[in-house]
């Protein structure tokens, strides 16, 4: 999950509030209602709606059933991957307002709720490596890296600590260019035309919070 602690830290809130009691909800709410491992959609309603503190967040959440078919709802701009044989077989979107503007759920009453969530499923295989991150993850770490990563790290903890350096090596990068970057351009961003004219452009990554969740699907 991500947050965004310039808005909220301006108003005096510790930004990492809301989503830490968020995701403790999802734990109890796990352990108490088994009928909602069916359901990501209707567990993130039920744990939003249990979470009091002030803040928001960009909130993911995955559950593989029996059947192999991963369910995912997700509302903003966190992501996941699943890699397979070397390729990404499946990836989700962001949902944004505007560029650099995603979608959260929120102690505002205005603000998305679990209606809002995308909702997508996927059949996974065995062998197959789920990749689930914050924007921070990718914004600073194109598909192919992620590929090159999993394929270089057979330990899911190495892999997510290697994607998590590599995220954060690569956001301190000015020169970097970045997805972040590139999608800032592709929106009109840019640096000034007297820089273009030297044949600058706006590149970097994105310093923000970086969470990588690494799973691998195998037999029980």
């Amino acid at each position: 999950m991500n947050y965004a602690p310039w808005s909220w830290a301006e108003k005096d809130v510790d930004p990492a509030l809301f989503p830490q009691e968020l995701m403790a909800n999802f734990y109890y709410l796990l352990e108490e209602q088994e009928e909602l491992n069916n359901d990501p959609q209707i567990l993130i309603g039920k744990a939003h709606a249990a979470t009091s503190s002030i803040g928001s967040a960009t909130v993911i959440l995955a559950m593989l059933e029996r059947n192999g078919i991963l369910k995912i709802a997700n509302v903003g701009d966190c992501g996941l991957r699943v890699i397979r044989e070397g390729r990404t077989v499946f990836s989700t979107s962001p949902q944004e307002h505007s560029f650099d503007c995603p979608y959260q759920l929120s102690s505002e009453i205005v603000g998305q709720t679990y209606l809002d969530a995308m909702v997508s499923s996927v059949e996974l295989m065995e062998g197959d490596t789920i990749i689930m991150g914050s924007d921070g993850l990718f914004d600073n770490v194109f598909d192919n890296e992620i590929v090159s990563i999993i394929a270089r790290y057979k330990d899911v903890d190495e892999a997510a600590k290697a994607l998590a350096n590599l995220a954060s090596t690569h956001s301190m990068d000015l020169n970097f260019d970045s997805p972040y970057a590139l999608e800032a351009r592709s929106k009109g961003f840019d640096v000034p035309k007297w820089k273009k004219v030297l044949g600058k452009k706006l590149t970097g990554g994105k310093p923000d919070d970086i969470t990588v969740i690494v799973g691998q699907v195998v037999s029980s």
